[in-house]
């Protein structure tokens, strides 16, 4: 999982069944229902040079009695898989502070942990397997298979839901569940079954299109950490 946000998960630990042929064409249909939705979806994110958006992340497992929210900014550009994602300390003020820093210029990674004055660069992860954020608008484009599963109606505004499982088994997680704005044509949550029986939803709180962003803004910069220790994970 990319957000890593508690050491505490670090130390943690589908089959369908169909026999029918009437569920197996219920299925089919669903199927062709999420592929709509998706491109539509996908179509619409792809037309942005860039966009950014402030999520809140929470954390679930109930068997490691974990349950920690936390809110961030997401700056993407897609075309080059390039992003910048802020996680803030919790209880942070008009002038949120930056607990955890995750830079990404498409090739390599600089994670930035506040509290250990530490950045760990790493090859960036374009596998089907690994979770992407600049991805997460079109992730289903590769390596996944999908269903629709209905709509759920949240106060006056509806959403439809599209479950996504890697082709991929070596991949950490098994499921995620997005939540679409029929509406808007936007997405609003994605939420990533992880094996270890953790929970991580992002629920996007904003949305800005073709969000005016440099490439610098994609750069780890050594002045904006002062005194921060480089480990180099390549």
């Amino acid at each position: 999982m990319l957000f890593n946000t508690s050491k505490k998960m670090k130390k943690l630990t589908l089959t369908i069944l169909a026999g029918a042929l009437s569920i197996a064409t219920a299925f089919a249909q669903k199927d062709a229902d999420a592929k709509v939705i998706l491109n539509k979806l996908s179509k619409q994110y792809r037309s942005y040079d860039a966009v950014k958006t402030d999520f809140t992340l929470t954390i679930d497992n109930q068997q490691a009695n974990i349950k920690e929210s936390q809110t961030g900014t997401l700056i993407a550009r897609s075309k080059t898989n390039k992003y910048k994602v802020a996680i803030y300390s919790p209880g942070s003020a008009a002038k949120p502070v930056v607990n955890q820093e995750i830079i990404s210029d498409g090739k390599s990674q600089w994670t930035y942990l506040k509290d250990a004055n530490e950045v760990q660069l790493a090859d960036a992860d374009n596998s089907d397997a690994g979770f992407n954020p600049a991805k997460i608008f079109t992730m289903y484009e590769k390596g996944y298979k999908y269903i629709y599963t209905g709509q759920q109606k949240v106060g006056a505004k509806v959403y439809q839901m599209v479950d996504l499982t890697p082709e991929d088994s070596k991949a950490t997680y098994f499921k995620v569940r997005l939540a679409i704005d029929k509406v808007k044509n936007q997405l609003y949550s994605a939420e990533i079954f992880d094996k270890n029986g953790s929970r991580y939803k992002y629920t996007l709180k904003t949305f800005t299109p073709n969000y005016s962003v440099t490439d610098a803004a994609f750069a780890y910069d050594k002045k904006a950490h002062p005194g921060a220790e480089l480990v180099d994970l390549r």
